[in-house]
């Protein structure tokens, strides 16, 4: 998709003419920026309360590797409707030459103050866009939108109406039976909210207008479901990157024959909590750039906390780590995964006394550095210098914290809407997401957690540590969906 970028001027893979264009209309401050915004991906669209923000029509590709799927052309509001149908009803002679009535008034008004807006809004139209007309559902049409739908129908052109229901009151049923004279296609959409899978019905829906659309907007769903499927693998390689960084990092500083290491501990802990600071938030920018959310706020909850508790403070712990009893269990999975090696070897003879010791084993170690954390190591006397070390921390829970952070982040990423613009609050929880993953896979998890958090995770179980995180991804989504569920 283009970075920066309005209009679209030459495609190689798509005649100007061919490509499905549609100009988003209505009455000033109903949302037909948020409507832009969501169905191009562009979070740089202005987007305000008050009318006129948008004064000037601007052309946005939906683009994909460069080649552009549609365009969407954001418009100022209607000001003059009735005067505008009033002049196009004067210089019409039948119902043919409406919309030659609708060119011309353009041509005659473009250098007219007065009809700036509608100008700017009806030009694209006249030059062969579709039409995308948005209200607002919470309030009752009236004479100005009779007008305003009346204009639009002598254009002639294919043309569907959205209902965005901006506040509490409905009168969207009213707004149907209206809408539904004037146009081909009436659809409910919220731009703000509207799941990924609503883009696609209403591009599905645009197909409809036209038959010379159809094909490229089937192109278009292709190519955002893949685009999808795409950013979420991507997204699961950068939590992979950053855990096998965070769980794996150690914070050096050279020490002197005669320093005392105890004395550094401070200073290597508050440099390591730093580092790993950083390191989840280049994530988090990582992720919210894969999914084109470059402009938005971002508040997370635990760092906020006024008395101080942040990814490393107890409560965190409790939020997104899991009990010592779940921890040990996780550990006797893993451990006797491991001891069964012995019963294997031993021809079963051993009666599965291996994976049971194995089984005790990885219980007793997960619990035992539940409560550890990390000291200051000394490397060997060189030059009169050895070598201060600090991490990695062996809190095995340590992994599910920014694994747990990690997922809620990606979530709540790839659900927004780029017309959003409130702030984004990385939330709490109150349950555990791993409760939907099954016992193997969170001991093939914890295994590699356990294996990255003690530096013994090879480069080439970078690939078996995303399939594994693909599957916690997934039950994330299983375990937010209940939760949505079970909220209505």
């Amino acid at each position: 998709m283009d970075d920066n970028g309005k209009t679209q001027t030459h495609d190689d893979r798509h005649s100007d003419a061919a490509l499905p264009r549609f100009a988003v209309v209505g009455h000033p401050n109903k949302g037909k920026s948020s409507v832009v915004a969501t169905l191009a991906q562009n979070d740089s669209i202005a987007i305000a309360m008050e009318s006129g923000t948008t004064r000037d029509s601007h052309r946005y590709p939906m683009k994909v590797d460069d080649f552009t799927l549609y365009e969407l052309v954001d418009t100022p509001g209607f000001q003059r409707p009735r005067k505008v149908l009033a002049w196009l009803q004067g210089h019409s002679l039948s119902a043919s030459d409406r919309p030659d009535t609708v060119a011309a008034f353009v041509t005659q008004h473009s250098d007219d103050p007065r009809y700036h807006d509608e100008c700017e809004l009806l030009r694209p139209i006249v030059e062969g866009a579709g039409i995308i007309y948005v209200v607002d559902g919470s309030v009752p049409y009236n004479r100005e939108h009779e007008a305003e739908m009346n204009i639009l129908r002598w254009t002639g052109r294919p043309s569907l109406a959205l209902i965005n229901q901006i506040g509490s009151d409905d009168y969207s049923a009213d707004w149907e039976a209206a809408l539904g004279q004037y146009f081909q296609i009436v659809r409910r959409f919220d731009a703000v909210r509207a799941p990924f899978e609503k883009h696609l019905e209403l591009l599905r829906s645009f197909g409809e207008l036209a038959p010379n659309w159809r094909e490229p907007l089937d192109a278009a769903l292709e190519y955002l479901q893949a685009l999808k499927f795409g950013r979420d693998h991507q997204a699961l390689e950068c939590m992979a990157d950053a855990l096998i960084e965070m769980l794996g990092h150690q914070q050096t500083v050279r020490l002197g024959e005669h320093e005392r290491a105890a004395l550094l501990l401070p200073t290597l802990r508050q440099r390591w909590q730093a580092w790993q600071r950083e390191r989840e938030q280049r994530l988090r920018h990582s992720v919210e750039d894969l999914y084109q959310h470059r402009r938005l706020q971002r508040q997370e909850s635990d760092l906020s906390l006024p008395d101080g508790d942040d990814l490393f403070g107890e409560r965190t712990r409790q939020l997104w780590g899991i009990s010592k009893g779940q921890l040990a269990a996780a550990g006797f999975g893993a451990g006797a995964v491991g001891g069964a090696g012995l019963d294997a070897a031993t021809l079963g003879h051993s009666l599965g006394t291996g994976a049971l010791i194995g089984g005790l084993l990885g219980a007793a170690g997960s619990y035992y550095y539940s409560d550890k954390l990390t000291k200051v190591k000394l490397g060997p006397l060189s030059g009169g210098f050895r070598e201060a070390i600090y991490g990695p921390l062996k809190d095995p829970q340590f992994g599910y914290v920014v694994l747990g952070r990690a997922l809620v982040h990606w979530y709540q990423i790839s659900q927004r809407n780029h017309a959003g613009r409130d702030v984004l609050v990385v939330t709490d929880s109150d349950g555990h997401w791993l409760e939907e993953l099954s016992r193997g896979d969170r001991n093939g998890l914890q295994k590699s957690l356990l294996a990255l958090s003690r530096r013994r995770f090879e480069p080439s179980k970078r690939q078996r540590l995303i399939e594994q995180l693909e599957l916690a991804q997934q039950a994330f989504a299983q375990w937010q969906m209940k939760r949505f569920s079970e909220g209505q």
